[in-house]
């Protein structure tokens, strides 16, 4: 296999990445899930402008001009690059759109012969303007901020190509996995080498760390959770890593509550991004002593602001800086959220010092 070239600027000396490779920090690195969105009028502006969501995400000018400008707003120590965890399957050949108000949709498998049709060929060239907008983005951020790449686990993944969208109960996938899991393994098997090229490209292009999604590992039971979530995004990072062995990873399987055990002592990932259903007392108990902790402000806390915000954020920080934090939500930052809630809480954050 043709040996991959990792950027010279991945060693970059920016907070994320120290916290990442094992330093604990006196005051946390902070960044943001959905820092570039709604909630900015820059950023509706810029997407009046593309025309649609998957236009946005497809139009690297744009994209980049998206990522950048929550850096400028509250120079966070990492930018993550705008995109979708879902152009992974439309690169394999699903048809994707997205339906204003209700969010996206794919045309949902029928069965194992929609499995074996699927294209893991088309990822480079399908995803090149995503690719594009990385360079741009890493050319155009200041030097010490960091740039983060991401992509959607393969059960996330799965949850969508099989649902055709997002679910209450998600009856159709955890049927297909429980009744049928040698093609399930087969549509796993795929995602895991799909993610794997679409990450590589991305560290290839100037991303510094990476971030996988499990937006729907919930839903598991343990043993399902296990076989489904963990080894796949194991996989990814095992895979990954053969290629970039310095690029530092981060798992978020959302909903997990305490089965967040199953991710703490695996080499293969750098940190550990919590939502609002792990307490930070827990977390700093059980998990890191293990693994950096990324999160975990409820988006709504942030959404509602004022002292009750800043007496959480200062809680989470006094809970959590024991050891190594990344200061996160729990989930992406909603629309509604007044911008200048957001600069208060970085001021929150950029004032703590623990001793």
């Amino acid at each position: 296999m043709e040996e991959r070239q990792t950027p010279q600027d991945h060693a970059l000396d920016n907070p994320l990445v120290r916290v990442l490779n094992g330093e604990r920090l006196a005051t946390p690195p902070i960044w943001l899930m959905r820092q570039a969105g709604r909630y900015l009028p820059e950023y509706r502006a810029t997407r009046a402008q593309a025309g649609s969501f998957l236009d946005l995400c497809y139009a690297p000018d744009l994209a980049t001009e998206v990522t950048l400008q929550p850096i400028r707003r509250y120079a966070f120590d990492a930018a993550i690059i705008f995109s979708d965890i879902l152009v992974v399957p439309q690169a394999l050949g699903r048809k994707l759109w997205f339906e204003e108000g209700e969010g996206p949709r794919l045309d949902p498998l029928a069965g194992p012969a929609d499995v074996a049709a699927l294209v893991p060929e088309g990822i480079e060239a399908t995803l090149q303007p995503v690719y594009q907008a990385i360079r741009q983005t890493r050319g155009a951020l200041p030097a010490a901020t960091a740039l983060i790449g991401f992509c959607g686990a393969p059960f996330t993944l799965a949850c969508y190509m099989i649902e055709g969208r997002g679910s209450r109960d998600f009856l159709k996938v955890k049927q297909w996995a429980y009744g049928h899991p040698d093609s399930f393994r087969r549509l796993t098997e795929t995602l895991v080498q799909a993610c794997i090229e679409h990450l590589d490209w991305q560290v290839q292009a100037g991303c510094n760390a990476v971030q996988i999604f499990d937006s729907w590992a919930g839903i598991l039971p343990e043993e399902q959770l296990f076989r489904w979530s963990v080894q796949p995004m194991q996989a990814i990072a095992r895979g990954l890593r053969a290629r970039h062995p310095a690029i530092p990873v981060i798992a978020f399987p959302r909903g997990v509550g305490p089965a967040a055990l199953m991710y703490r002592r695996l080499p293969e990932f750098a940190a550990l991004s919590i939502d609002t259903t792990i307490g930070a007392h827990w977390a700093a108990q059980e998990l890191q002593p293990h693994i950096a902790v990324q999160g975990n402000l409820d988006p709504v806390m942030l959404l509602t602001g004022g002292a009750i915000m800043v007496h959480e954020v200062r809680r989470i920080l006094g809970k959590l800086s024991g050891g190594r934090h990344i200061f996160n939500l729990g989930h992406g930052i909603l629309p509604q959220t007044p911008p200048d809630n957001v600069a208060r809480l970085v001021e929150t954050v950029r004032d703590w010092t623990s001793r």
